[in-house]
């Protein structure tokens, strides 16, 4: 889909956002280990990664992409952690964002308690896409899409391909078939 605003004006600022519940308490009062989702943007040239933005990397170099903090328990209502993308100030030689959910303490998604993850036009919080995490399965990565630089408009395509992957750097190979440069 093309990236544009209510009023056919392109979209300039994305945010990327992904909410979890904490994990439960047991019967006998002991918590179970702690869930810690992380939101990710892999940027590439073409087909070569040249960035990755997420709880360890808050900033790309150019700082049009953002990770605006990390949470480690799912604790708050809402959006856990946020990442957001000024579409306006990346790097030229970028041409396609990854956007990608991972679970770095190794829990599949299906035992997640309302993990989601979605796009929003940064300037309005109009929301352009949602996922529900559980729906993915016994897995620990979640691809929810690619933002592709066009020559007139970005552009965003749903993937949402679950994968093994605690971190960012092991979801890598996954991602690889889906990048590709549209012709707008």
């Amino acid at each position: 889909m093309e990236l544009r605003s209510g009023d056919g004006r392109a979209v300039e600022y994305l945010k990327m956002a992904v909410g979890w519940d904490p994990a439960r308490r047991s019967a006998f009062g002991s918590r179970s280990k702690d869930i810690d989702l992380n939101a990710a943007a892999l940027l590439y040239a073409d087909r070569s990664l040249v960035e990755v933005v997420y709880h360890e990397q808050l900033s790309s170099r150019d700082g049009a992409v953002r990770h605006h903090g990390d949470s480690t328990t799912g604790q708050g209502k809402g959006d856990n952690e946020v990442v957001t993308v000024d579409l306006t100030r990346l790097a030229p030689h970028v041409t396609a964002i990854a956007l990608l959910v991972s679970c770095y303490t190794g829990q599949s998604f299906d035992r997640i308690g309302n993990g989601f993850c979605r796009l929003l036009d940064g300037t309005t919080d109009r929301e352009l896409s949602r996922y529900d995490l559980g729906e993915a399965g016994p897995v620990s990565g979640f691809l929810m899409g690619v933002l592709h630089r066009g020559d007139r408009v970005w552009r965003y395509r749903s993937i949402e391909q679950g994968m093994a992957a605690g971190h960012p750097v092991e979801a890598v190979s996954a991602i690889a078939p889906h990048l590709y440069r549209y012709e707008i």
